[in-house]
């Protein structure tokens, strides 16, 4: 059997039938074919398992922290089913102040961390990203270097100590103040800038700060947006520099390390409003004030992230077209 040669009424273009036009219909790739319903139901049921992998340990962590005592101990420690729901670790947590100083500490770690982190980084990136600049090359191959080979833990707290940072503010932000994973991922990016763009602003008297500015940070928003979202995390969950710079002092430790405090040591912090945090009222379960601690340090992410979340999904899908 051959090709038959069919003229189109409603254009001018032939169409070829046969059987060959389906053999070579059915020989296309397997990602290039229509889903089916079982490929639909079966992606659905692993994106619903993984969802529920992930809501689920919250849900317990938000029931718990709003159960009374009575509540935990029917459980037999998390609660999974509420029962008896109540605000009273949210409130004595809230009265302690050693939480609410905890609370300032972390915002202000992370926002003063950020900001640094950021300028450095960017600053940083676009100097290498420049091909004219002197001694690019060996800078960026030295940065390169630090991320397989550091001094270590003990040489860092000397380094640290020796210029005087033990029990001081800036021991929390200056040692982790610059990651070159973050670095290299926004001078790929400010390679990438139209070179027609920043020849058209040297045209116009534009030197390299206001080329950083006006030119390449706004074209560079999506992976802006997102590097300073992981420096932010890093610093919002960060508490081992204070087990080494200042462990003793409850008044400069942040959030997060005062949930590891009061996890490890289950009686109370120093300097709590109470007699031991957890131990003013008798309808307040530890494991509820434990798992109220751990939703405050929840929720800051959980208002920044949605509004970096579309900066975040367009870098993912930039990097993927250009990579």
């Amino acid at each position: 059997m051959t090709d038959t040669l069919t003229i189109d009424r409603t254009g001018t273009k032939p169409r070829r039938t046969g059987p060959d036009v389906h053999t070579r219909h059915s020989a296309r790739p397997r990602w290039e074919e229509p889903p089916t319903v079982a490929g639909q139901a079966a992606k659905g049921l692993t994106l619903g398992g993984f969802l529920l992998l992930i809501l689920l340990p919250l849900w317990i962590v938000v029931v718990t922290s709003l159960s009374t005592q009575g509540a935990v101990n029917r459980a037999g420690g998390l609660v999974i089913w509420p029962d008896g729901l109540t605000f009273e670790a949210y409130r004595e947590m809230l009265e302690d102040p050693t939480v609410r100083m905890a609370l300032l500490v972390s915002l202000g770690i992370t926002l003063v961390g950020t900001a640094l982190s950021m300028a450095v980084s960017i600053l940083c990136a676009y100097g290498l990203s420049r091909s004219r600049s002197v001694g690019h090359r060996f800078l960026l191959g030295l940065l390169i270097v630090t991320m397989f080979v550091n001094g270590g833990l003990i040489p860092t707290f000397l380094v640290v100590t020796g210029l005087g940072g033990y029990d001081q503010w800036w021991a929390l932000i200056l040692p982790s103040a610059v990651s070159v994973f973050n670095i290299l991922v926004l001078r790929a990016f400010y390679t990438q800038t139209s070179a027609d763009l920043i020849d058209a602003a040297r045209v116009d008297g534009a030197g390299d700060w206001r080329i950083l500015w006006s030119v390449v940070l706004p074209t560079s928003r999506a992976v802006t947006a997102v590097t300073a979202l992981f420096y932010a995390v890093g610093y919002w969950n960060s508490f081992f520099n204070v087990m080494l710079y200042m462990p003793t002092d409850s008044e400069k430790w942040p959030l997060q390390y005062v949930l590891y405090t009061y996890v490890n040591r289950g009686n109370g912090m120093p300097g709590s409003l109470n007699a031991g945090f957890g131990t003013a009222h008798a309808q307040t379960a530890p494991l509820a004030l434990q798992m109220a601690v751990v939703v405050l340090t929840l929720v800051p992410l959980l208002i920044v992230y949605p509004f970096v979340q579309k900066h975040f999904r367009t870098g993912v899908l930039t990097g993927a077209v250009k990579g």
